[in-house]
């Protein structure tokens, strides 16, 4: 059984709102501390850091932490093949209408958000814990390790981890296309008991 028309439109516009991920950033990492009340920001591109990123790094280099830079992200270099083929898998999975496709889809993209999760977290981790012994400011056994998601107190510092609008479009995504997915398999099951 074929999906339903409406199904396959909706798939093809949630395929095609990953492409918000190739303009937009993905995630966010905001700083506010009472020194700066307008507060600090770090934004995560598929293919570069954005924000506040000379400010954040001249005040990681007290407590030791490494310079942000692009180059720390290796998967800049082919995160945007990730989201085209993600794109192109969905819109394929719209075109034939079939659900072993969909459910072919929507493994594809949780492999991808896992491995991203993941992946956030190890850099994260690294980037927390690996110190300069050399820093001006030790605090014995604290690490730097900021948030993978919502809010973390670092000394003074109120850390909060978030996606931003890429992100939010990859969980639409999933969602959308995990929605259709059940009420297909409803729509042919209930077809299967009528027959």
């Amino acid at each position: 059984m074929r999906l339903h028309p409406v199904s396959r439109v909706l798939l093809a516009l949630a395929a095609l709102a990953l492409g918000i991920n190739l303009v937009m950033p993905i995630w966010r990492i905001d700083l506010g501390a009472p020194q700066y009340p307008e507060g600090l920001y770090l934004q995560i591109f598929h293919d570069r850091f954005a924000g506040d990123i000379d400010k954040i790094n001249g005040l990681n280099h007290y407590i030791g932490m490494a310079h942000i830079k692009n180059e720390m992200f290796p998967e800049f270099e082919i995160m945007r093949y990730a989201f085209y083929l993600l794109m192109a898998w969905g819109l394929v999975t719209a075109l034939i209408g079939r659900r072993a496709v969909l459910l072919s889809w929507l493994f594809a993209i949780a492999a991808f958000i896992i491995w991203a999760v993941w992946d956030m977290y190890a850099w994260g981790y690294k980037y927390g814990h690996e110190l300069d012994p050399r820093a001006a400011i030790k605090v014995e056994g604290m690490a730097y390790q900021p948030p993978l998601i919502g809010h973390k107190q670092l000394l003074n510092f109120d850390a909060w981890s978030t996606p931003d609008v890429g992100g939010w479009a990859l969980f639409f995504t999933s969602a959308i296309a995990t929605i259709i997915f059940v009420l297909e398999w409803r729509r042919s099951h209930r077809a299967a008991v009528r027959a």
